[in-house]
């Protein structure tokens, strides 16, 4: 097959390369050729800028396109009304964020987010809603041709988001640790190599739809991630629980604040169905090899590094000290 990504430079888009390859596939990069300019020498790059820069994939034709970085309808519909007699499948990396109301075990017909002002632009605020016009947008210029990738958290090397790789960091650093929330509760999330496998074969099979992608098939406890986290960095750490009441009193954001954190009344978004995922394919790697993986990359990058993400995860030494005694001041009294 013959498989354009439009990205290809950045976390999931490299492993959706990286995943092509491996499969013995043709690919084409579209970006802006801005970052990673020189990380696949031997795979074919055209440059120019989906936001009014798409004639240079004028005249071309695919088997499918992999859309990495679309955030906001207007610009999406552009490729997609150019690609939509260019190629057959058109797989779109959407988001779970798109579900009005994250109901436990909730499937992908589950009603999504809207918004009063849908040509807004603004992606932080309108994040899920946003996701979902997307998706909407390629099914109106494809109709029955679009595979819509609802991922959860996504963790792997690559990862500029920094809420994986904020535990691994943080937990081999040791000392006294925030752990947030309650031992118990449930987390879900994809390596994304398995998310790049499981698009790539949605290309092979022309599949269609909408798919929750997370994981793993077996329930997880954040206990038993940071659990096996500890193990692989060979931590020393000791971990403090902290309950949602505590953090959402001092503003600590979820997921982002305190990375893979939910309060329990948000926790269905790490309580995803994805029988359907499973049954076309998805599937797992052991978090143990995840986490090993993710750290080797880690020992290769700096950690102060600029990130370009939209949102910096984690919470900063001095913020988690001054929680961590303001908990102990609290249950000391």
């Amino acid at each position: 097959m013959h498989i354009l990504i439009i990205g290809g430079t950045r976390f999931v888009g490299r492993h959706m390369v990286e995943a092509a390859q491996a499969r013995g596939h043709q690919v084409t990069m579209f970006n802006r050729g801005q970052t990673g300019a020189n990380l696949y020498p031997d795979v074919e790059t055209l440059h120019g800028d989906r936001d009014g820069g798409l004639d240079v994939l004028r005249g071309r034709r695919w088997d499918a396109v992999i859309d990495t970085c679309g955030y906001v309808p207007r610009i999406v519909k552009q490729s997609a009304d150019l690609l939509a007699n260019a190629v057959d499948t058109y797989i779109f990396v959407s988001s779970l964020s798109v579900y009005a109301d994250l109901t436990p075990n909730g499937d992908e017909i589950e009603a999504l987010e809207t918004t009063d002002d849908p040509t807004s632009e603004d992606i932080l605020p309108h994040y899920g809603a946003l996701k979902a016009l997307c998706e909407q947008t390629i099914e109106t210029a494809m109709p029955g041709r679009g595979v819509y990738l609802r991922a959860g958290l996504i963790v792997g090397k690559y990862d500029y988001m920094n809420r994986f790789p904020y535990w691994l960091r943080r937990l081999a650093d040791g000392g006294d640790t925030l752990a947030p929330g309650d031992p118990d509760s449930p987390v879900q999330l994809i390596d994304a190599r398995d998310l790049a496998d499981w698009a790539i074969l949605q290309a092979e099979n022309h599949t269609a739809g909408a798919y929750n992608i997370t994981g793993p098939e077996q329930p997880l406890r954040l206990a038993d991630v940071l659990a096996t986290i500890q193990r692989v960095v060979g931590s020393d750490s000791t971990l403090t629980w902290v309950d949602d009441q505590f953090l959402t009193e001092n503003q600590v954001a979820p997921l982002d604040g305190a990375p893979m954190w939910m309060p329990a009344e948000a926790d269905g978004f790490f309580r995803r169905n994805i029988d359907r995922a499973v049954q076309s394919g998805l599937r797992f790697r052991p978090l143990e090899e995840t986490t090993r993986e993710t750290w080797e990359w880690l020992q290769t990058v700096s950690s102060d590094a600029p990130s370009t993400a939209r949102i910096q995860s984690g919470l900063p030494r001095e913020v988690e000290a001054r929680l961590l005694a303001a908990w102990r001041e609290k249950h000391e009294r």
